[in-house]
């Protein structure tokens, strides 16, 4: 059976162990390292979008990334308990015509025994901005 550490339950630690894993694993752009964190039924509401699976969230991510060009993001954690965890996030990116977005955002997350998320469930906000107004 595949795990991923940290496990459950989580301590202050570990949380943010967590959460920094998840940050450097989205920064890092790649769907197939991002996905592997979550168990192969996990469940996802990503703004308006419900999926399910962890190859249909490799998918959405692989297609998030051919439209959010130059990504880089950063979370925070916000709070814990047993197997789960809520962050708040912003990250920024650019589309295709040069246009900034900052995206700002809470997640919750919840975890399996083996440490993989089955349910994420994300509120998103994006901004447009000025490519003079980034901040990461």
């Amino acid at each position: 059976m595949e795990k991923r550490y940290p496990l459950p339950p989580f301590t202050l630690e570990t949380a943010k162990e967590k959460v920094q894993l998840a940050e450097d694993a989205w920064n890092s752009q790649d769907p197939e390292r991002v996905s592997l964190a979550y168990s192969v039924d996990t469940e996802w509401r990503n703004r308006s979008t419900f999926l399910n699976g962890r190859e249909a969230a490799k998918a959405f991510l692989a297609d998030k990334w051919k439209r959010e060009l130059d990504y880089k993001l950063k979370k925070e954690l916000w709070a814990f308990t047993d197997n789960r965890i809520a962050v708040r996030f912003e990250y920024e990116y650019h589309d295709k015509n040069g246009q900034w977005f900052r995206a700002y955002g809470n997640e919750n997350w919840e975890f399996d025994e083996n440490g993989l998320m089955q349910r994420r469930f994300a509120s998103i906000n994006d901004l447009p901005i000025e490519e003079s107004e980034r901040r990461l």
